[in-house]
């Protein structure tokens, strides 16, 4: 089965509890997975070609926690064009704030600028609508892990 890398950017700890619960449900689907909670740019290009899935949270301003901008970064500024890349987004966020779920959305968009494949939707979780951002978060994986070949 597939390779699949989580890399994830958490501020809270709610989306490596998504990651943890994404890693189970994939590893139960048969795939090999590896999460990445403080990813670095090393963890990156291991994972060259292999599936990535990025489980980000999004600061109040709509930026990228600490703990994923670096790797953000080396791919806008270093990595460059990915057309062999396939990724899925997993983006936690709060309506109430101007940026929702900002974080993942601009991971998705660099990686579309870099002619990544997106296997299957982004999925936006919103804090004030699901406290538990697992149970929305595990239907998705279940069927992202069906797309993965």
């Amino acid at each position: 089965m597939a390779k699949v890398g989580i890399f994830v950017g958490t501020m809270y700890g709610n989306s490596l509890l998504v990651a943890e619960e994404a890693q189970e449900i994939l590893n139960a689907h048969g795939h090999n997975v590896v999460v990445f909670e403080d990813p670095t740019a090393a963890d990156w290009d291991n994972n060259n070609g292999h599936y990535a899935l990025v489980v980000t949270s999004t600061t109040g301003q709509g930026d990228l926690p600490d703990s994923i901008a670096p790797l953000f970064h080396y791919l806008r500024d270093t990595v460059g064009y990915q057309p062999d890349l396939h990724y899925g987004v997993i983006a936690l966020g709060d309506s109430t704030y101007a940026n929702f779920c900002g974080g993942g959305k601009q991971f998705d968009a660099l990686l579309q600028e870099q002619g990544a494949q997106r296997i299957g939707d982004m999925l936006l979780i919103d804090a004030s609508e699901d406290p538990e951002p697992e149970s929305v978060s595990n239907p998705w994986v279940e069927h992202w892990a069906t797309l993965l070949k």
